[in-house]
């Protein structure tokens, strides 16, 4: 009788042109044992100790089994991990900086942006509809999920109604690495049309330090000054770098 097929090892690939070619062992499309062996134990210490049960480069691998299901993915994570220094890196890296490494096409940057979409969605579940005071440090996490490696300057708003809940979370402009051009006018006008009591402005560095210009305290003071005078409370401003956040209430600039 012959061994059970794994899903993951007979399907075929996504795409016609994978980027690496494909090496079958001789006599047909049997994986070598020693790789099937090697993908069976990462998945068995996956499931039974979950992610943490594997370094960077494990995980990495697993995912990677799902673009080329034929091949060794050890070299390709570690080139990743070594271009871009850790998994988050790896699964937030822009396409065209993806594409950069040696080996990765359509295949792999399809699965990273997957699972960087789904990651995003699974951390903006935890804070929508939900009081923001009750899931504080959930909405770090996510706007940390959501902004802490892109490569240029985004501005995001979080609108609260009269109970503090989240009831929407909406980027409003993106920029350059160090520059993002935001109008008070539009912020509190979208406050009026979404019927929002309360703001939370949120921004990323991507130098990775939180630390914010004069820009970002002289346009913050003008929101407020805007959203004051309808009625409209600012609640804060977060500045999202690589590792931390900073919060404008909490260091007095609001």
């Amino acid at each position: 009788m012959s061994p059970p097929r794994h899903f993951s090892d007979s399907q075929p690939s996504l795409f016609a042109g994978d980027e690496t070619p494909v090496r079958p062992a001789q006599g047909g499309r049997t994986l070598p044992s020693y790789i099937r062996d090697h993908r069976r134990r990462l998945r068995d210490r996956f499931l039974s100790g979950g992610a943490d049960a594997l370094p960077d480069y494990e995980l990495l691998e697993l995912l990677l089994f799902r673009a080329i299901p034929r091949q060794d993915m050890k070299p390709l994570a570690r080139r990743l991990l070594e271009h871009f220094g850790d998994f988050n890196a790896v699964v937030s890296a822009s396409p065209a900086r993806l594409r950069d490494v040696d080996g990765v096409g359509d295949a792999v940057m399809t699965e990273l942006k997957i699972v960087e979409a789904a990651a995003h969605r699974l951390a903006r579940s935890r804070v929508l509809q939900r009081q923001v005071v009750s899931s504080w440090e959930a909405l770090l996490d996510y706007c940390q999920t959501a902004m802490a490696h892109r490569e240029t300057e985004q501005f995001r708003i979080l609108f609260l109604d009269r109970k503090n809940v989240l009831i929407a979370d909406e980027p409003q402009a993106r920029g350059t690495v160090d520059h993002v051009p935001v109008y008070p006018r539009e912020v509190v006008k979208r406050a009026l049309e979404l019927n929002a009591s309360a703001l939370i402005l949120v921004h990323n560095h991507p130098s990775g330090d939180p630390t914010p210009s004069g820009a970002d305290i002289e346009m913050t003071a003008q929101i407020q000054a805007a959203a004051e005078v309808l009625g409209i409370t600012l609640h804060d401003h977060l500045v999202i770098g690589r590792s931390r956040e900073l919060s404008f209430r909490a260091e007095g600039l609001l």
